[in-house]
């Protein structure tokens, strides 16, 4: 491999990593035993520090929420965890089950038509819903907020580039915060085979005038981007004229794991299922007249001609999925819901706690998580000593969005306290 790239040695191959990161190898003395090896080992790894023992505010997509222990309980059962929809997936019955009620709860949560069995992300279910928005309408261009994440752009630039699709942003308003919909709105009838919008968007902002854009934009695809937490206080997008939803689901229960795996979230009309990549799991009867499961419409390369196929996905996120079933099933309506609200309410108490001299709240519009602050120092400074100091900092925006100034995303959820709002508060009058 090394040959191959061109590099004289292991070094060379990791020399883009920052000398900070890197730990020079661990330096052990030959001859320990193995109670010696792993005693020294986890001295070693005793200096990280993860969010057990700091604060985080760091959002955009993966949050510090509170998982019920009920949720590792289920999902650690050897048939769960170890399963693998086999090529005869109908011998599997229980786990065509859960895949099946998790795109139940899905579908009842967006209120859209039909849910897959999962992608790998939120970023792979937008690509993914960007080369569907080309299979339902023919068309140039990929219309997208300007305010989106560098990680999605990536993403879905790298789903694109075969399709000769080219992606085009539609800006937002600097005062409030919201995308600019009505350009959004004019780019997508000059040729666009899709729109993407988010709800809430990259600021943690709800889109004011979402509800007028599918009929706006006609016949052009909407794909609209949600948190799925967030919607059980927000009209859900089938709601509101939605052809695709894409979301990434670990707020759905699902722990950080240091950024990965994650659950991509992928729903749509009856009209367009077809179309769907992914797997879809259905409800039957068996030949005795009973209740059964099967993989239906099957659009996978493995199930068909590789040439006809929606999508290459070969692993979905079967268990994370699960995970998510778990959760949902565990609060109920009732818990979701209250959640949700008690999110809101941490969010709303933030806003109105976090103004000093040197800081203060962006936008003030209704939301969901995160907040955008803005600062005398530089976020990327700014979060370096809030580091320093137990504290995991937000998103910085000044190479994202470089109008607003120092400026950064900040989350917050269901598991703070007001004293963590008034900490943060504190910290931010020493280091802002």
């Amino acid at each position: 491999m090394l040959e191959y790239l061109g590099l004289d040695g292991i070094e060379q191959l990791f020399s883009d990593i920052p000398s900070k990161f890197r730990t020079g190898g661990l330096d052990l003395p030959d001859g320990l035993s193995e109670m010696e090896v792993v005693s020294r080992v986890k001295s070693i790894l005793a200096r990280n520090r993860d969010c057990s023992s700091m604060s985080c505010f760091l959002g955009s997509g993966i949050y510090d929420i509170f998982t019920p222990a009920i949720v590792g309980q289920v999902i650690s059962r050897s048939e769960l965890y170890t399963a693998y929809t086999p090529y005869q997936p109908e011998f599997s019955q229980g786990l065509l089950q859960l895949i099946f009620e998790y795109q139940s709860l899905m579908s009842e949560l967006t209120h859209m038509d039909a849910v897959n069995a999962s992608m790998y992300d939120g970023s792979s279910a937008l690509g993914e819903a960007a080369t569907m928005c080309r299979r339902i309408r023919d068309g140039d261009s990929f219309v997208i907020p300007r305010a989106l994440a560098p990680w999605k752009k990536s993403v879905l630039s790298n789903y694109l580039r075969g399709l000769s699709v080219k992606v085009v942003e539609y800006g937002f308003d600097n005062e409030t915060g919201c995308s600019d919909l009505s350009e959004a709105a004019s780019l997508a009838r000059q040729g666009a085979c899709g729109v993407y919008a988010e709800m809430p968007n990259l600021l943690g902002l709800y889109e004011k005038d979402i509800r007028s854009l599918k009929g706006d934009i006609g016949d052009v695809p909407l794909v609209v981007g949600v948190n799925p937490a967030s919607l059980a206080t927000v009209l859900p997008p089938g709601d509101y004229g939605a052809d695709i939803v894409v979301g990434e689901g670990q707020s759905l229960g699902l722990s950080m794991n240091s950024g990965g795996p994650l659950l991509g979230v992928f729903a749509c009309r009856r009209e367009h299922v077809r179309k769907m990549p992914g797997r879809i799991v259905g409800a039957t009867v068996d030949s005795a007249g009973q209740t059964a499961f099967c993989l239906t419409l099957q659009a996978r390369e493995q199930h068909i001609r590789r040439s006809r196929a929606t999508s290459n996905i070969c692993t979905n996120e079967t268990l994370l999925s699960i995970a998510a079933s778990v959760y949902l099933s565990s609060l109920g309506a009732d818990g979701l819901l209250n959640m949700a609200r008690r999110t809101e309410a941490v969010r709303a108490y933030a806003a109105r706690t976090l103004a000093g001299d040197s800081f203060s709240v962006k936008f003030r519009g209704h939301g969901y998580n995160e907040l955008t602050l803005v600062t005398g120092e530089s976020p990327g400074r700014l979060i370096e000593k809030a580091a320093a100091r137990g504290v995991i900092g937000g998103l910085p925006l000044d190479s994202i969005l470089p109008e607003l100034g120092n400026a950064s995303v900040w989350a917050f959820n269901e598991r703070m306290e007001r004293r963590d709002i008034d900490g943060l508060r504190s910290l931010l009058e020493e280091i802002a």
